[in-house]
């Protein structure tokens, strides 16, 4: 199954981008045959005519995408189907008009394009509507046992029922002492003790046990699950499994050995190298593109709020390395008289310029200079404070690990989740920043900028 780093993309998510690729192309193809019956076969035949219709596919499939069609919280209701598939489409007739002013040699014809745009609509409408009728996208095949009764399996499961695309059912829980017996955890309840592990898993049907103790001493059945993966179940730890899942690592109960033994962590010289090499280009590129509106910006700040226009603030960076992070400044120039708080996201101290340069991400432009100068990386956890992060490492274990890699001017724990304004949510972003310095590659770089792109463009909060 394909992954990014070692988070899996569920397969039911592939079969639905693949049938609504399908579905795009059978609307041209229809299209075709109705603008002309007779020369349809030499239209068919000719290559240029499949490369168009995947460059329309595919530009629909972008935008089906960026309206959340592939988000099964999406798909499984009617309503928001029908207007996000709308918005979608209009959003690719937008962008193809675009294209076939700039490169008109890449159009199929107007009376294609006339065509096929309500063809699209029905296919897919049809596709997906047909899918959630007989359950396809919904239905879980894979019958699972959570052996053990800790908080990291409880946050699993509860994951797993939020996301179908998984294909998993939770058939429940394993008491480690039999006592509890009945009680309902999330939804599916402890249906038996860990001395009844063989027994239940072949009652059950079980596919795969997932492993979540909360104490792993004096707890662990280790001959029933060396007889259950022998005879073909599959068994694995809930950090393993939740990482594979959730693109995060749970650190609920998680030993340093995990760390050590645990495959990614990788930083070769060429890793390295390649990284840096495309921060600057891309910085630089960047940095003049932007050029034009970069008075304008300046010039709005000054306007409202008075000098500086740059916010100046030390943050912690490479190796517990303190550098200078530069924004535009978005909030009062008293914005911190009471001392260092965390911001949040309707922050009364934020002006109404600054408002508007977080959502569309401009403030964070001048982060461009520390890409440049290498104090930060284009992808990366997100620089904290000294005094936040020295408060964190306190109650917060392996929060300095972060810190192995370059703080990025977006990151994996900014694409995926909201506004960090406590503990808790650092936690929840600590597991997800963790899981980017485990798997660090170039493939998993191109994804958090792609979905950086998808999180500008909705303007999704600043983060």
């Amino acid at each position: 199954m394909p992954r990014i780093g070692s988070h899996e993309i569920p397969a039911r998510t592939l079969m639905l981008m693949g049938v609504d690729f399908l579905a795009l192309i059978a609307s041209l193809v229809i299209a075709a045959a109705l603008r002309m019956p007779g020369g349809l076969a030499i239209e068919l035949s000719d290559p240029w005519f499949w490369s168009k219709a995947a460059l329309v596919a595919a530009v629909c499939e972008l935008c089906l995408y960026f309206n959340d069609l592939y988000d099964f919280r999406v798909v499984r209701r009617r309503a928001d189907l029908l207007v996000h598939t709308m918005q979608a489409l209009g959003a690719s007739c937008v962008v193809l008009s675009l294209t076939y002013f700039l490169i008109p040699d890449s159009s199929l014809g107007r009376s294609i394009a006339v065509t096929s745009a309500p063809l699209s609509l029905v296919l897919l409408m049809s596709w997906r509507l047909s899918a959630n009728a007989i359950n396809l996208l919904a239905k879980g095949d894979e019958r699972v046992l959570m052996v053990g009764t800790g908080n990291a399996g409880i946050s699993l499961v509860r994951h797993i029922l939020d996301h179908p695309e998984y294909n998993m059912q939770v058939v429940g829980f394993l008491d480690e002492k039999g006592e509890d017996i009945g009680k309902s955890l999330v939804n599916p309840r402890v249906v038996g003790a860990v001395s009844e592990l063989e027994a239940i898993t072949a009652r059950e049907k079980i596919d795969r046990v997932i492993l979540s103790f909360k104490e792993r001493r004096g707890s662990m059945p280790v001959r029933e699950l060396l007889h259950l993966k022998f005879a073909g179940v599959r068994v694995e730890d809930v950090h393993s499994c939740f990482e594979r899942l959730s693109g995060r690592i749970t650190i609920e109960h998680l030993s340093p050995s995990w760390f050590i033994l645990s495959e990614g962590f990788k930083k070769s010289p060429w890793l390295r190298a390649s990284k840096r090499a495309i921060d600057i280009i891309v910085s630089a590129i960047l940095l003049l593109l932007v050029a034009p509106i970069l008075p304008l910006v300046m010039l709005a700040i000054y306007i409202e709020s008075g000098s500086p226009v740059l916010f100046r603030q030390a943050r912690v960076g490479y190796k517990g390395r303190e550098f200078e992070l530069l924004k535009f400044r978005s909030m009062r120039q008293d914005a911190e008289k009471n001392g260092p708080q965390w911001a949040t996201q309707s922050d009364a101290r934020i002006t109404r310029v600054g408002n508007f340069l977080r959502k569309t991400r401009l403030d964070e432009i001048p982060q461009l200079f520390n890409v440049f100068r290498g104090e930060m990386s284009l992808v990366g956890p997100r620089p904290e404070r000294l005094v936040f992060c020295q408060m964190l490492e306190e109650k917060i274990p392996y929060f300095n690990l972060r810190h192995s890699v370059r703080p990025g001017l977006t990151g994996w724990a900014q694409v995926r989740f909201r506004y960090s304004a406590n503990f808790d949510d650092a936690k929840d972003k600590l597991e997800l920043d963790l899981f980017y310095v485990k798997n660090l590659s170039p493939l998993v770089d191109f994804a958090i900028l792609f979905e950086t792109i998808k999180v500008v463009l909705l303007r999704r909060g600043a983060h």
